[in-house]
């Protein structure tokens, strides 16, 4: 008799079919696999809450969070360089530094296929939670609520990055139409849609963050549902909602010093709204080489030597007399860290990534350093642009200046609409350089040809807004996707 098994589907849109129906299969942990016969084994708390920790698991592998995506949302960018030495290419990142990048190049496959497999766990969550009856219906309605802001998040990287998408909203089978849902993309319009829904249900399923103890700290809460909601609502210039979501977004606060937001013992602090949980005390537990990628290169150093801050981004710190977030962002040759670690004078690089840097497991390949994605100082940055763009300038300039106060600089001194923009956007720079935001900051602002010519790089308006598709998802798709436009 054939054996079925709950595992990922081998269908990730860039691969050939599987044998077998994709609903056949579901992740229950990061590396095992149930027969469905012995679906009941999870049929309790403990069961059901493996189902949304596989989600997570997703974001510390190697192709969802670190090199491929560090390649696209930095190296692209005018915050950093490539890094390393001239002749270590890391596979395509020389290309994507100099915007030379094609359908085949891999990070592109790497950033669509990972958020697509983490995709397939939140629908195989959302279709077998409900089947657990033996698991409390309140912990269900919290895991389905975590399952919907992870699929919100996922989608969002991939509307940002590619525009519009194939929209998989459940678990697919081999059928006509769930071959033809996979393969064929839907407009952005849509997909942001469907991020609006699952966010707002995700709020509603959601606790507050103080809900959360123990192993469940870091878990998606309420906040971080209308923080990211917020944000999507910024880039579709949906103001007043944007701000309306903001307003929800309560209990936080800014962390007194700005390098202790990324220090272990800063994790999960005050101003922090959602991050992804990197552990170095269990092996398989840390964001894959996401520390090691970064780290410096060379004698004394610790690590690859990727994704270098450029000297664009050092002066515009200078230039603002912004010490103390310059250096709590850019570890400089012979520099002293927080921890004592003085950093060779003649290693490879002149700048490296300090919101990478893991101080008890510098050379390991899984660490203790957690990618933080929202912050309450975005949440007063998101406010205080929507709020600017609707005409309420003097009511957006004091949350600006408190950004500002906690980075130990002066209020600003923009005062009309237009002023008062480039000061919000140039913030945004200065407080979230290297936590995978800036090049789409640049895109949505209109910022990315002017920005990126400063910084030596080649933005072609019309085509660089989006990246290409990859050419398997392409190939694959037979005709029912196209390449996006200049590819």
């Amino acid at each position: 008799m054939k054996n079925k098994y709950i595992i990922i589907s081998a269908l990730i849109l860039t691969g050939v079919f599987n044998q077998s129906c994709s609903d056949d299969f579901i992740d229950v942990a990061p590396t095992q696999q149930v027969s469905a016969e012995d679906l009941s084994l999870y049929n309790n708390n403990a069961g059901a809450t493996s189902f949304v920790n596989s989600i997570y698991a997703k974001f510390l592998d190697w192709d969802m969070s670190t090199f491929s995506w560090i390649g696209v949302t930095s190296i692209t960018s005018d915050d950093a360089d490539k890094g390393s030495t001239p002749g270590d290419t890391g596979s395509d990142k020389d290309i994507l530094d100099a915007l030379t990048f094609t359908p085949s190049t891999p990070s592109f496959e790497s950033l669509f296929s990972s958020n697509y497999q983490g995709i397939n766990r939140c629908n195989q969550a959302l279709k077998y939670l409900p089947q657990l009856d033996k698991a409390d219906t309140n912990l269900k309605t919290r895991l389905a609520g975590e399952a919907k802001f992870l699929r919100a998040f996922m989608y969002f990287t991939l509307v940002r990055s590619f525009g519009g998408v194939p929209l998989v909203d459940h678990v697919p089978t081999s059928s006509d139409a769930d071959v033809e849902m996979q393969l064929t993309r839907k407009s952005k319009e849509e997909i942001y849609a469907f991020i609006e829904k699952d966010l707002i249900e995700a709020a509603a399923a959601l606790p507050d963050r103080t809900a959360y103890g123990g192993a469940d700290i870091g878990r998606a809460s309420k906040g971080a549902a209308h923080a990211l909601l917020a944000k999507v609502y910024l880039y579709q210039k949906k103001y007043q909602l944007a701000i309306d979501q903001c307003n929800l977004v309560t209990g936080y606060s800014l962390t007194p010093n700005f390098i202790d937001i990324y220090k272990v013992s800063g994790e999960n602090n005050a101003e922090s709204i959602f991050e992804i949980q990197g552990s170095g005390i269990e092996t398989g537990k840390g964001i894959q080489q996401y520390t090691q990628v970064q780290g410096a290169r060379g004698t004394g150093g610790w690590g690859w030597g990727f994704n270098t801050p450029t000297q664009n981004l050092f002066d515009a710190y200078t230039a603002e007399g912004d010490t103390e977030r310059r250096d709590a962002t850019i570890i400089r040759r012979g520099m002293t860290l927080y921890d004592g670690r003085v950093v060779g004078s003649d290693a490879d690089n002149e700048y490296y990534n300090y919101k990478a840097y893991s101080s008890s497991y510098t050379t390991q390949s899984s660490t203790d350093t957690n990618i933080r994605y929202l912050r309450y100082a975005e949440v007063l940055l998101i406010k205080a642009e929507a709020l600017n763009e609707l005409g309420q300038t003097s009511t957006a300039i004091p949350l600006l200046n408190q950004v500002r106060t906690r980075a130990n600089i002066a209020n600003t001194t923009a005062t009309t609409q237009s002023t008062l923009r480039t000061a919000i956007w140039k913030e945004r720079r200065l407080e979230l350089a290297f936590e995978h935001d800036r090049w789409f900051d640049l895109v949505r602002t209109g910022q990315a040809q002017s920005a990126l010519a400063a910084n030596g790089k080649t933005f072609i308006v019309g085509k660089h807004e989006v990246f290409p598709l990859p050419q398997r998802f392409i190939t694959e798709a037979k005709g029912r996707s196209a390449q996006n436009p200049g590819y």
